[in-house]
């Protein structure tokens, strides 16, 4: 019986191991289409607001984007949690960037004119997981605010 599990546990650490973990891109679209999706009500401002969010951000195409907004969506329906998506935020930016990603989820929360509670704590959920500080996310959404206005 000992051998058995021997052979097993070899056996697991002889398979390659997949990282299916989603890119850079993915993942900033992934929480940005989660805000979206945070208040039920899927509005064309939002839809609208994250294409060209996405666009300006990734200096992208429409169709780069719907695709990145696809593969996103795809993602974000297997995730569990949000961990996958802000590791990798976390790992290829810096304190200032990640900043500008709440910023991001701000400016759509606003995108069709009012902010809805579930929204904010999605926002609050990824700032705690992107290690920005409190100060730094109200600063955040305070610029969201200047832009919309």
């Amino acid at each position: 019986m000992l051998n058995n599990l021997k052979r097993f546990f070899n056996s697991l650490q002889s398979q390659p191991q997949q990282d299916d973990s989603p890119d850079f891109k993915t993942s900033v679209a992934a929480l940005l289409v989660e805000v979206m999706r945070a208040d039920s009500e899927l509005q064309e401002d939002e839809r609208k607001a994250m294409v060209v969010l996405l666009q300006k951000y990734f200096d992208l195409g429409e169709e780069e984007v719907n695709n990145l907004i696809t593969a996103a969506s795809q993602d974000l329906d297997e995730a569990i949690d949000y961990f996958r998506f802000s590791k990798q935020i976390n790992d290829n930016t810096n304190a200032q960037e990640r900043i500008e990603i709440i910023e991001l989820l701000w400016r759509l929360a606003y995108a069709d004119g009012q902010l809805d509670k579930h929204e904010e704590h999605v926002i609050r959920r990824v700032a705690d997981l992107l290690y920005v500080t409190h100060n730094d996310f109200i600063q955040a959404k305070l610029a969201a605010t200047n832009v919309q206005n």
